[in-house]
């Protein structure tokens, strides 16, 4: 059984930080309560961003705080198009990487702030076994099934609407029993809300008519510096992570859980991210650089906790990722290769931009010791991911 996420019960968490010891604690806030700050709270705004081949309006739709933060997402994939942050200096700067206009996003994008479903990361061969019943899916990354397929939920259309009280885009689809091999009528709801503490708030609930599996994530490109910047590898992070999982040279996990300690796994105290990127161990080898999933340290399981924190010294910005997930995957835009031009006409190499995406581990249908991403009916999957900005200390 999935179990629920407790973090997702709560209406409005916020995040104080404790002077003396910079531990973050968690408090809950009525929304209502939430919204009666001094200042006046934005309006969200939306506009006409391009239409879909069979006809269909895709629409950008702006969330904003008075502190100036703003988050842009389209209703086609979900995709999380912009998202504009101070620097030290409170200069505002798109810190994702993506696309200015609509086509783009309709022909091999690499997932660029896409929702992904039903199924994140890889599943090995395509192929899964539930309920004695073996299932087959697209291969769309040889020999793998990735990011839920060849027209995954970073290809549909999501009907959004607008919660002006909190801060809030509902994103809601539903996935037809079949589609793309998976079993089950799936209705999925996603939550995009802006507090005025910089905080992006993603909550996402599911539900089945029958037995299936999911592993919903958000596949956000980062990069603290601005859009100017073709580079993320000195970009400080810390992962709240003793283990990681070793992958094949097919990018799917062995099975192994391996300890970060002595190998250049380890983000257990802060390091830039391309201090031992270019080192000849055979995990980086294989992957090109990063592109596997952290076991993160709980203190309790399912409880929504911080899960990394990532400083780029130059512009003085911060993320923090909070996540109720036993895992997140680290990936440093491996497969980027210079040949697309994103926002501005700028073009994004290899380490442009990294990922953390906040997920149940990859290919745990055919991993016994893997937590279990089986949703059951009468059950509802539960997930929260939180992204945090500031100033670095």
């Amino acid at each position: 059984m999935f179990t629920s996420v407790k973090a997702n019960e709560y209406p409005c968490p916020l995040f104080l930080k404790a002077a003396k010891d910079n531990f973050l604690l968690f408090l809950c806030a009525l929304i209502d309560g939430h919204n009666k700050a001094p200042h006046m709270k934005k309006s969200i705004q939306t506009k006409a961003f391009g239409t879909l081949p069979d006809g269909r309006e895709v629409k950008r739709y702006t969330l904003s705080n008075a502190k100036g933060m703003e988050v842009n997402v389209i209703n086609f994939g979900g995709i999380i198009q912009s998202v504009y942050v101070p620097d030290k200096t409170g200069v505002l700067e798109d810190v994702t990487l993506g696309f200015d206009t609509l086509p783009p996003y309709l022909h091999n994008a690499p997932y660029f702030g896409a929702i992904i479903g039903r199924y994140g990361n890889r599943i090995a061969n395509g192929k899964f076994t539930l309920d004695g019943v073996d299932y087959t899916l697209p291969v769309n990354n040889a020999p793998n099934h990735l990011h839920g397929g060849t027209v995954g939920f970073d290809k549909v259309f999501w009907e959004i609407a607008v919660e002006e009280d909190a801060n809030a885009l509902v994103l809601t689809y539903v996935s037809p029993d079949g589609e793309q091999g998976y079993p089950g009528t799936l209705h999925c709801s996603i939550i995009y809300r802006l507090t005025e503490s910089n905080e992006l708030w993603i909550e996402y609930t599911a539900t089945t008519d029958k037995s299936t599996i999911i592993n919903l994530t958000q596949h956000a490109y980062f990069n603290l510096a601005g859009s100017k910047s073709t580079s993320v590898l000195d970009h400080v992070l810390t992962l709240e992570a003793d283990t990681f999982l070793p992958i094949n040279e097919h990018l799917v996990p062995t099975g192994e859980y391996r300890p970060v300690k002595h190998t250049a796994f380890n983000f257990l105290q802060p390091k830039s991210i391309g201090k031992h990127i270019e080192e000849k161990e055979e995990q980086l080898l294989v992957a090109r650089g990063y592109d596997h999933c952290w076991i993160v340290r709980k203190v309790e399981e399912d409880m929504l906790q911080k899960v990394a924190r990532v400083e780029e010294l130059g512009s003085g910005r911060r993320m923090e990722v909070y996540s109720s997930e036993p895992g997140v995957q680290f990936y440093t835009g491996n497969f980027l290769d210079g040949t697309l031009t994103g926002k501005n006409g700028n073009s994004y190499p290899p380490r442009a931009g990294f990922c953390l995406e906040t997920q149940h581990f990859p290919d745990s249908p055919n991993q016994v010791t893997f937590p279990n991403t089986v949703l059951h009916p009468h059950d509802t999957y539960r997930s929260t991911t939180v992204y945090a900005f500031g100033l670095a200390d």
